[in-house]
């Protein structure tokens, strides 16, 4: 298998290559698409310029990708549940930073699919292209049956981060905690963006896509060189903290059929595997509760559960008064407020969008109409995504006062990357290679 993971490695070097135009030109060259129109015949021997952007990808690619998509999954899931192999996982790794990653520019990807989801949802006049829709939905199905090998091996996102690892250092359980509440917040803003068509935040502030395309804003080359930083303390940062994709993976890991074991069956309890987890995943066996401690965390419990409604309408509360500023995301506001400056005498000049709105001939009065429906729309959107992160914080809080039983080191459900480095550093995981290689070698 490792052979076979370092074979797809060079098919991708080659891809990088050779373009699809075949030979070594550096850019690939896309078929010309027809012409809607005709060009205009100019009589003074104008001749129109070459394009300097490339033409859009081919569908056909898209369902090539889709395709290595489905592959990739299918070998990470393996690799993790069967053979167990670091090397294997990371040469996996590296392939897909360099496909998905340098190869596809990062889009499309499952993490800003989220985006196109929410938009099909609360638009019909927008449909979602069928490889955007496999991208979203891969990664999930296999996730609710091998856990998160999407996160291990596939995602670039997380390759990128996971090949910067160098001198990893724990973080507090409740700190981390803490921290993936703003993972939370992100997908309810993500989502209301994107449902109410105001912009896609996640494609827009996505911290590696300069890095993909080897271009891009100063300050998006500044932010994914803060994360590569930060990821060789913090192992994962993004992936961790951030990510609205690893939110949907980490529920769905928690009812997966099939889960990292740690131990390929008895459990020694040396923590090695706990020390090598970058990523604060593995759990230890917890110790009898003490009865104050117990009756205490009753009481907070049963706090906690009439305090849940309080906080989502609270929360919701909160998110549907920022409507006037949330709303200001949408390009309609931001022209409606242009032009009331313009028309109170507080904006002295205009600007090119609301110059394209005069021409049109369009009444003013139906642009605030219509900017009305749209911060009404806000408004619910606010409510939606407040109440959603209150009931998050509140469930947060429960699980505080709730404990799982275990006599073994565990790997977390939904904090388990599958990245297998835990399986290099098991003693009981050496000793079964050991005897595997012994009966090979005597048979």
């Amino acid at each position: 298998m490792i052979r076979f993971a370092y074979i797809i490695i060079g098919t991708a070097v080659l891809l990088l290559w050779f373009p699809q135009s075949g030979g070594p030109s550096g850019i690939a060259s896309v078929p010309t698409v027809g012409e809607r129109f005709p060009p205009p015949d100019f009589e003074s021997g104008y001749e129109l310029p070459s394009p300097t952007t490339p033409a859009p990808r081919q569908s056909v690619y898209e369902y090539v990708d889709t395709v290595v998509l489905f592959a990739a999954l299918a070998l990470s899931s393996y690799l993790v549940l069967r053979t167990r192999s670091r090397r294997a996982i990371l040469a996996l790794c590296v392939f897909s930073l360099f496909y998905f990653g340098f190869w596809r520019k990062g889009c499309v990807c499952p993490i800003g699919a989220i985006q196109n989801i929410a938009l099909s949802i609360f638009d019909r006049d927008y449909a979602v292209p069928i490889a955007v829709m496999l991208f979203f939905l891969l990664p999930l199905v296999f996730t609710l049956f091998f856990g998160r090998t999407f996160c291990a091996a596939v995602c670039p996102l997380g390759a990128i981060q996971d090949l910067v690892v160098l001198r990893p250092v724990s973080v507090p359980e409740w700190l981390e905690s803490g921290l993936r509440l703003f993972a939370y917040v992100y997908l309810a803003a993500a989502v209301m963006f994107a449902a109410t068509g105001s912009a896609f935040i996640i494609c827009r502030y996505d911290p590696f896509i300069s890095f993909f395309h080897l271009s891009g804003s100063l300050n998006m080359l500044i932010l994914g060189a803060c994360f590569l930083f930060v990821g060789i303390f913090i192992g994962r940062p993004y992936c961790r903290f951030v990510c609205p994709y690893g939110v949907i993976l980490r529920q769905l890991s928690r009812i997966s059929k099939w889960q990292v074991a740690i131990t390929p069956d008895e459990c020694i309890k040396c923590r090695l595997c706990e020390d090598s987890c970058p990523f604060g995943a593995i759990r230890a066996p917890t110790a009898d509760w003490p009865a104050y401690d117990y009756n205490k965390s009753k009481k907070r419990l049963a706090f906690l559960i009439l305090l849940l409604p309080v906080l989502v309408l609270s929360c919701g509360w909160i998110g549907s008064r920022l409507r006037p500023v949330t709303s200001r995301v949408h390009a309609t506001v931001r022209l409606a407020d242009q032009i009331y400056l313009e028309e109170t005498g507080q904006a002295e000049e205009t600007t090119d969008a609301s110059a394209a709105f005069r021409a049109t001939g369009k009444e003013i009065k139906v642009l605030y109409a219509e900017v009305e429906d749209i911060q009404a729309g806000f408004g619910l959107g606010g409510w939606l995504s407040g109440g959603f992160v209150g009931l998050v914080i509140a469930l947060k809080l429960i699980g505080l006062s709730c404990r799982r039983r275990r006599t073994d080191y565990e790997a977390d459900r939904a904090g388990c990357l599958a990245c297998g480095r835990c399986f290099e550093y098991c003693p009981k995981e050496h000793a079964k290679l050991k005897e595997a290689k012994q009966a090979i070698g005597e048979s």
